[in-house]
C-alpha cells in the first residue's frame, strides 16, 4: 500500500488548487465495502465511487475508470484500443507500476505515465481509493477531468 502515492495525489491536487476531502476509514477491498464505510448507502456509494483498472495490451498498459455501480465492459475497452489482446494487469505489474496494491490504486494514472480512459457514466463527485486500503479522497469529476486528461467513452456494462 502506498502512502508515496497518496502524497502525490494530495501534492497534485493542491498545485492545481481543487477542492477535495480525504476520509479515513477500516481498510475496504470492494466497491461495496467501500461504499458502506464512505457512509453514502450503498446504491448512492457505489454511483458515487470510482473503479481505477490497470490493463495490459501489446505490452503497454493503460488505466480505465468505471463507476463503482458498474463493470468493465472488456469488448468496448478493448475497440477503444483497437486492440487484438487485452487483460488485466496482474497484481505484480500493477504493484511495481503504481506502488499499489489493487483495491487501492487511484483513478490517477497520469500519474506514471499510463494513459486514462473513464468511462462517461462516472458521477458529478468522484470517490475513491487513495494509494491505500484505509484512505478515501472525494473531489469533482469536473476537477478530476482538468487534471488527468483522461479519454472519455463508454467502457462499462
Amino acid at each position: 500500500m502506498s502512502e508515496k502515492t497518496f502524497k502525490a495525489i494530495k501534492q497534485l491536487l493542491d498545485k492545481h488548487n481543487v477542492s477535495y476531502a480525504v476520509m479515513e476509514h477500516e481498510p475496504v477491498h470492494t466497491s461495496e465495502e467501500a461504499a458502506k464505510v464512505r457512509g453514502y448507502g450503498i446504491k448512492e456509494g457505489m454511483k458515487r465511487g470510482a473503479k481505477a483498472m490497470i490493463m495490459r495490451s501489446s505490452g503497454k498498459f493503460y488505466q480505465f475508470i468505471v463507476p463503482g455501480d458498474k463493470k468493465i465492459d472488456m469488448k468496448k475497452a478493448r475497440k477503444a484500443l483497437s486492440a487484438t489482446s487485452f487483460s488485466l494487469a496482474s497484481p505484480e505489474e500493477v504493484k511495481k507500476l503504481s506502488d499499489c496494491v489493487i483495491g487501492s490504486v487511484p483513478p490517477f494514472g497520469n500519474l506514471w505515465d499510463i494513459p486514462v480512459y473513464a468511462d462517461k457514466h462516472l458521477n458529478a463527485t468522484l470517490d475513491f481509493s487513495a494509494g491505500l486500503h484505509e484512505v478515501s479522497m472525494t473531489m469533482s469529476l469536473a476537477d478530476w477531468k482538468k487534471i488527468v486528461k483522461p479519454v472519455m467513452g463508454d467502457f462499462s456494462r
